[in-house]
């Protein structure tokens, strides 16, 4: 009962006062599927770019955090080709920050600058990281190009009024996938985000 106010009290925040760039909405009656949209931030490589999140409640929110991952596919070195986060605020202490005073809004603000600002000292994608630290211009360049194929909307059709563009979801879906059933060889190394 608490999760079910607690989530309505939240999405009705979300709908009324946004954070800037960020957009939050429930898939059809499920109130514990979710759907976010963050734009990329001014200066980086995003930048431009919209990118679709899948934000899944867990039965125990506020007291776990919430599951969430990109839709679209995103070149960073702490998110994967599964669309994983690697972030602090998404895991449970020890190893995490959550805490139930934290909400999805605070979330995907947060995530919205890991975007801004990657952590390459705790990378999910090494080779990436190493990029980021020691190639950076290649970093910007390879970051831009994956924003322009995957997060720019090729029509007029922007999502407002928190509306979900199905064809693009499904679309990028579809590349994630595809991404992801690309050879070993091609796909970046791995680390563990601890």
């Amino acid at each position: 009962m608490q999760r079910a106010s607690r989530l309505k009290r939240e999405l009705q925040m979300l709908s009324t006062e946004p954070p800037p760039g960020i957009t939050c909405w429930q898939t059809e009656e499920r109130i514990d599927d979710l759907r976010a949209q963050i734009m990329g931030g001014t200066g980086t490589p995003y930048e431009g770019g919209l990118f679709s999140l899948e934000v899944k409640i867990p039965e125990r929110y506020p007291f776990e955090p919430p599951k969430i991952r990109f839709l679209t596919p995103i070149y960073h070195p702490n998110i994967d080709n599964s669309g994983r986060i690697c972030h602090d605020a998404l895991k449970l202490p020890p190893k995490g920050a959550w805490k139930p005073s934290l909400n999805i809004s605070t979330v995907l603000t947060s995530i919205q600058l890991l975007m801004a600002e990657p952590n390459p000292d705790d990378p999910l994608m090494a080779d990436i990281s190493s990029e980021f630290k020691y190639n950076k211009h290649l970093f910007m360049e390879k970051a831009r190009k994956w924003t322009q194929e995957h997060a720019v909307q090729k029509n007029t059709g922007i999502v407002e009024d928190n509306k979900e563009n199905t064809q693009d979801q499904k679309a990028s879906s579809r590349k994630r996938v595809s991404l992801s059933a690309q050879p070993e060889a091609e796909e970046p190394a791995k680390k563990t985000c601890v």
